[in-house]
Formats: structure tokens, C-alpha cells, sequence
């Protein structure tokens, strides 16, 4: 099972077309789904750090069958950890994106699903893009945090480019497994449906020479440097965002479900790549997140997905940030 299976079927043979129908050097017009709405302040909020600005961009939400989805624990334990957060299963999961002005760039933290998923299931980020005043032309860089779908897709519409002049970063690791000829019809058990929709996603910037995949601890631009954390996926990576002497780390799918996870960081999901290594990535980044008392975002978190990571007498939880609503905050 996959994110795309657990959201409606149909997705798979969505990717399967937009896989088919890319053409690589083409720069694609915007969907109809970029104009702006009523709803759509809904999806953006601004945060300060130092003297960058950063805002959370929500591409809607996707409602995950948990009972499904996780591994390392009962149906029971879920639905218990669940309710102490006054959920059930299917829960509702962010989509988040976020985009970084630093003066002299813009960058986006992943893009969103695009299309992929259907109407009504995330492929909203340009409209909240356009809601504050930036289009897909405006963006210098991107930030996957690694390359599934629901942080790729929004790079394509209907098979062609959306960000004409963006350079595309991501980890080497994730380029090498999902775009590897060997891997496109599935690897392990680990569904064909990733690949294709990877190869959809990236094939255009890396035949136009956009895509610059990065190994290791890695300064892509003044003040954000990559750091590898695989384990979800191969070339998974967080990236530390700092500007006079403030900083935010991005934590990419580090953690997807915040009721279940934080208290019990050994349960994993379906679409981690390598499960034992998710879950101890996951203990080991929680701790130091939560020793540094860094600032975070995440983009599975229910919007804007900022906040702190906090340590309990058994686990972790987490503590959204203090919410500024004021000229100049």
C-alpha cells in the first residue's frame, strides 16, 4: 500500500498518465486551480526569523486510514493514542509547504502533490503561492525533502515543468533509487506507483539541467545547509534555515501522524523505505530536536506544522509555535 493507494485508487492510474505524458522541455502553464479563492487565506501563515521571512503553505489535506497505514502497533494501541487526542482513524493529514524569502531568493520547502492525487486531495499550493503575491516564475530554489509524491508533484502539470527558472535540490540517494531503470517496476514490495510518479515529477528539471542533487551534509545558499536523515526514504534530508542567529529546521516525514508518533517514535508507516531505520531516525532526531530546542516544521503536521519538539517522561510531544498576529510579527 502506498499514500496514493490509502487516499482513492484512482491516483495510481492518475501517475501512470502523467508518467506517459511529460514532455521534458516544456515549461507547463498554471492549472486552473492557481486562481485565488475565497478560502484561500486559510492556507498561508508568515513567520519572522531574523531577517528572513518564512510562510507556511497549506496544498490541502488527505485523510489517512491509520489502522491501514502503521506498523509496530495494535489496532487498539493506535486507536488508544488516537483518542487521547480526541481523533479516530481515518485522521486528517496536512499537506504542508513553505516558502523562504531570504532578500535575495525564494525558496519552497517541497511542493505539494500536484495533481497526482486527484481533485480535492491536496494540489492547492499555487493558489496559496499566488494569494501572497508570488507566482511559480518568481521561485529561485527548491527543497525536497525527499521525493515522494505528495513533496514532488506539484513540480508538474499535465507532464511539464511549473517552475521555469527554479533550481531543484535534492538528496542523491532518493535521485539514484527512484529514478533508477531497474527499480520503475517496484522494489520489494515497495510499490511501482513511487517510481513512475517520480520519474514524472523530476525527468523534466533534469533534462533542462535544474535538477542539482546534493551528498552529505551540504551550504546549498547562504544560510541553509541540507542534512541527511534517511531511513523514510533514501536520500530523505532535513534542511536548517538560519538568519541572525534565529533557525528553523524543516523536518520533512520525520514524523506523519503527530497523536501516534511523538509518544511512541517506534511505530512506523507504510511508506517508510526502511522501516527500522525510520523508527530509529525518528528517536534520534526527536531527541536532539527536542535537547536543542530547535524550531520545526513539518510538513504532515496540522497546519502551519511550526512548532517545538518536547521531551516526556515516556516519548516526545509536540508544541505549536506561539502565534503572532500583528504588523511586523
Amino acid at each position: 500500500m502506498n499514500k496514493t493507494s490509502a487516499i482513492r485508487s484512482a491516483a495510481f492510474v492518475l501517475s501512470t498518465l502523467v508518467a506517459a505524458a511529460f514532455t521534458p522541455f516544456s515549461t507547463a502553464a498554471e492549472p486552473a486551480s492557481a486562481a485565488v479563492t475565497q478560502h484561500v487565506q486559510a492556507g498561508v501563515y508568515r513567520h519572522k526569523l531574523g531577517d528572513f521571512e518564512i510562510t507556511a503553505l497549506s496544498d490541502g489535506s488527505v485523510p489517512q486510514d491509520l489502522h491501514a497505514l502503521l506498523k509496530g502497533a495494535s489496532q487498539g494501541e493506535v486507536d488508544g493514542l488516537l483518542a487521547r487526542s480526541f481523533l479516530a482513524s481515518p485522521v486528517e493529514a496536512s499537506i504542508n509547504a513553505f516558502l523562504i524569502d531570504t532578500g535575495s531568493r525564494l525558496v519552497l520547502v517541497d511542493v505539494g502533490a500536484g495533481d497526482f492525487f486527484g481533485p480535492g486531495y491536496g494540489g492547492k499550493l499555487l493558489s496559496r503561492l499566488r494569494a501572497v503575491g508570488e507566482s511559480p516564475a518568481d521561485i529561485t530554489d527548491i527543497l525536497l525533502t525527499h521525493v515522494h509524491t505528495d513533496h514532488s508533484g506539484g513540480l508538474v502539470h499535465e507532464g511539464k515543468a511549473v517552475f521555469p527558472k527554479a533550481v531543484l535540490h535534492v538528496g542523491q540517494p532518493d535521485v539514484d533509487f527512484f529514478l533508477a531503470p531497474a527499480n520503475q517496476q517496484g522494489v520489494g514490495g515497495y510499490d511501482k506507483a513511487y517510481f513512475a510518479q517520480a520519474t514524472a515529477a523530476l525527468t523534466p528539471y533534469k533534462a533542462s539541467g535544474q535538477l542539482q542533487p546534493f551528498s552529505g551534509v551540504s551550504t546549498l545558499l547562504p544560510g541553509i545547509t541540507a542534512i541527511p536523515t534517511p531511513g523514510h526514504t533514501p536520500g530523505h534530508a532535513f534542511y536548517r534555515v538560519e538568519s541572525h542567529g534565529e533557525a528553523m529546521t524543516f523536518i520533512g516525514d520525520v514524523v506523519h501522524v503527530q497523536a501516534v508518533q511523538f509518544p511512541q517514535p517506534a511505530i512506523t508507516i507504510t511508506y517508510d523505505v526502511d522501516q527500522p531505520a525510520a523508527a530509529r531516525q525518528r528517536q534520534a532526531q526527536f531527541q536532539k530536536l527536542a535537547d536543542e530546542r530547535a524550531l520545526v516544521a513539518a510538513p504532515h503536521l496540522p497546519f502551519p506544522g511550526l512548532g517545538h519538539v518536547r521531551q516526556e517522561k515516556t516519548g516526545f510531544s509536540f508544541v505549536l509555535v506561539d502565534h503572532h498576529d500583528r504588523e511586523g510579527q
